[in-house]
């Protein structure tokens, strides 16, 4: 008689979207520096990212599983707390 070993399920994390909320004091500039330092986009992509966040409100930065995702976006409001801007981040689920 053999004995077939149990392999345990694995499902992969549920991910979480990190948004950037617009406000309408946080340059533009400083914005786009956050998008490449934090989340690794290229200059490019980070404009595209910022205008979205710019002319609709907000904009999606990155998908990441849950403690990534709400860590992001604590360093990035923390960023702009030591840089006097009110940019906020939102962590939701994907």
């Amino acid at each position: 008689m053999a004995v077939e070993e149990a392999k345990p399920k694995l499902k992969p994390p549920s991910m979480y979207k990190v948004l950037m909320l617009n406000d309408d004091y946080t340059p533009m500039d400083f914005v786009v520096e956050i998008l490449e330092d934090f989340f690794n986009l290229g200059r490019e992509q980070a404009t595209r990212v910022m205008l979205t966040v710019h002319t609709e409100g907000k904009a999606v930065c990155g998908v990441y599983p849950q403690d990534i995702a709400e860590t992001k976006a604590t360093q990035v409001v923390e960023y702009a707390r030591e840089n006097q801007h009110p940019l906020m981040c939102q962590v939701e689920q994907a």
